[in-house]
C-alpha cells in the first residue's frame, strides 16, 4: 500500500546515504538494514540489501519489479510449522 501521492517515499536516511556512497565506489557489497519499513527506488536497483527479519540478515537483490514496494515484504518474520498432528495425540482423541 502506498502513501498518499503528496507525501514522498519513506526511506530511512542511514540506508540512502550507503547507496549513495556504494554507486560512486566500484565494490558491490551487501548492505545490511534494519529498516524494513523503507520503500525500494530506482536508485537502489542492482544492490544487495540484506534485510533483518528478527534473526538474521535475509539478502534481497533488488531489481526493477520491486520498485514501490517496501523491503519488509519479501523476506518473511514467521516460519510455518505443519499442523501435524503427534501420532499419541491421534490415538489418545480416537478412544
Amino acid at each position: 500500500m502506498i502513501r498518499s501521492t503528496r507525501k514522498v517515499p519513506f526511506v530511512a536516511y542511514h540506508l540512502f546515504k550507503k547507496i549513495n556512497n556504494l554507486k560512486h565506489t566500484t565494490k558491490s557489497d551487501t548492505i545490511k538494514t534494519w529498516s524494513r519499513a523503507s520503500v525500494i527506488l530506482p536508485s537502489m536497483v542492482g544492490f544487495t540489501i540484506a534485510v533483518y527479519n528478527g534473526k538474521q540478515h535475509v539478502p534481497l537483490f533488488i531489481n526493477d519489479q520491486l520498485i514501490g514496494h517496501r523491503l519488509g515484504e519479501f523476506v518473511p518474520t514467521k516460519t510455518f510449522r505443519s499442523h501435524k498432528v503427534k501420532t499419541s495425540d491421534r490415538k489418545a482423541k480416537r478412544k
